[in-house]
């Protein structure tokens, strides 16, 4: 009767494929430590290598949320132009 089969988190499966590209361990060295199969290991090599074009694909745009800073910019905007008004009000009154 087989067991379940294990699930291995999206990070585990980086951290191990980064191990093996890195090459100062075996891969079956890093099978018995990371306790997973050397042909699994062979995969998430494979896959990483096969997807590192598309991380510097996009450029500058996967680096965070633009748009929280958008609206962060947004806000200080309106504190300053209320600012410039007050400014402009006493400096009519004043002179």
């Amino acid at each position: 009767m087989a067991g379940k089969r294990k699930s291995h988190s999206a990070a585990f499966k980086a951290q191990v494929a980064l191990a093996a590209v890195k090459g100062d361990r075996t891969i079956n060295e890093l099978a018995s430590h990371y306790g997973v199969h050397p042909t699994l290991i062979h995969a998430w090599k494979k896959q990483l290598l096969a997807g590192a074009e598309a991380v510097f694909a996009s450029g500058a745009k996967a680096v965070g949320a633009p748009e929280d800073k958008t609206a962060e910019l947004y806000e200080q905007l309106g504190r300053l132009q209320m600012e410039l008004a007050w400014v402009k009000k006493k400096a009519a009154a004043l002179g």
